[in-house]
């Protein structure tokens, strides 16, 4: 660190993502990616814009925002493109946190960040012991409330009525529900939009679309939110979609029976996953996301993640008093998660 960093942002804890060391082929299961790649036509999309580079990319992103609109039955005005969900994530933080921000104690890393990045009074609520949402915690609480549906690193959802119920009861701030794994499990949203001025959806291109590479997200809500975070967007980087990225994203909304069998294929490994883990003495949480949470009894997490990395299998270990024991692991294909789950029983004979 320099001695010209401001002291505001020295004690600062960034976001870690997860590894991608370069030193020999692993089993890459710790970052969620979408284990198949996007269908010939995206890249050849993209690979057609960079043609015309020399140019910036369109600020509004009109022709993807018009189709993603059809997609979703919204409006035009009720969509702002994002580089990747987080930065629609950081916009809503900025511009909607007067009153500070409510989150859970476990779940995605990024909101602490953002809320310390922005010196954000932060209300942090804890699961309950299995790791579910008591809706009940968060009525009323006067400030940005943010919410992963499914959660992160569980997998567990809150359902629709419960999303509503925290909506309505929360008539002066706003409610942001992050859907990056809406695609695999769980119920939107966004069907409540046009019925609540203060919720927001946020979603991302990456794992459902196979297109974390290219860095897209979008929020969706009624225009006056859309608004407000198109100022904050306008103040800082107009142009924050770029022309493959915009391409590349529009030629994925046209694939969509690829990714819909690309999904239900991942799911259904997700469950054959799960149950086999079970079936070996893991304790495996229900998950709707592209991931599992888990835990072998016994096993401290942070020994079962080295011995995964050793065996040429990654996968992601989060520290903290409730965290610790357990591993979350993204769900490759087939004949990954078969390697994954003999590696696993491997491991707790030893």
């Amino acid at each position: 660190m320099s001695r010209f960093l401001d002291e505001k942002y020295a004690s600062l804890d960034a976001y870690v993502p997860g590894e991608q060391p370069q030193d020999k082929k692993y089993i890459k299961l710790n970052t969620n990616e979408s284990p198949y790649p996007p269908p010939p036509s995206v890249a050849e999309a993209a690979a057609k814009a960079a043609a015309s580079l020399q140019l910036y990319s369109d600020p509004e992103c009109c022709e993807l925002r018009r189709l993603l609109a059809d997609e979703l039955g919204v409006g035009a005005e009720n969509i702002i493109l994002s580089n990747g969900s987080d930065e629609a994530l950081n916009f809503a933080f900025m511009a909607f946190s007067g009153g500070g921000v409510t989150f859970a104690d476990v779940t995605y890393g990024f909101y602490r960040v953002f809320a310390d990045l922005h010196r954000l009074q932060s209300h942090i609520i804890p699961l309950r012991a299995d790791f579910t949402l008591s809706p009940d915690d968060y009525v009323d609480k006067g400030s940005l409330i943010v919410i992963a549906n499914p959660n992160a690193p569980t997998g567990l959802v809150i359902s629709l009525d419960d999303v509503e119920y925290i909506v309505k009861s929360n008539p002066r701030a706003v409610v942001l529900i992050d859907e990056a794994y809406i695609d695999f499990g769980g119920d939107s949203a966004l069907p409540l939009i046009k019925k609540y001025d203060n919720l927001l959806v946020v979603r991302t291109f990456s794992k459902s679309r196979s297109l974390a590479g290219a860095r897209l997200g979008y929020a969706i809500a009624q225009a006056g939110l859309i608004e407000d975070l198109n100022k904050i967007k306008y103040s800082t980087n107009p142009y924050n979609v770029n022309s493959m990225t915009l391409a590349a994203g529009y030629a994925a909304i046209k694939e969509k029976e690829y990714y819909t069998r690309a999904n239900k294929d991942i799911i259904a490994v997700r469950e054959m996953t799960a149950k086999r883990l079970r079936d070996s003495g893991f304790e495996v949480l229900p998950s709707n996301a592209n991931f599992i949470f888990t835990k072998y009894p016994g096993f401290d997490g942070k020994m079962l993640y080295t011995s995964f990395k050793e065996a040429g299998i990654l996968v992601r270990h989060f520290p903290g008093p409730r965290t610790s024991d357990f591993i979350r692991v993204s769900i490759g294909r087939k004949e990954e998660m078969d390697t994954f789950i003999n590696t696993a029983v491997s491991i707790v004979k030893k």
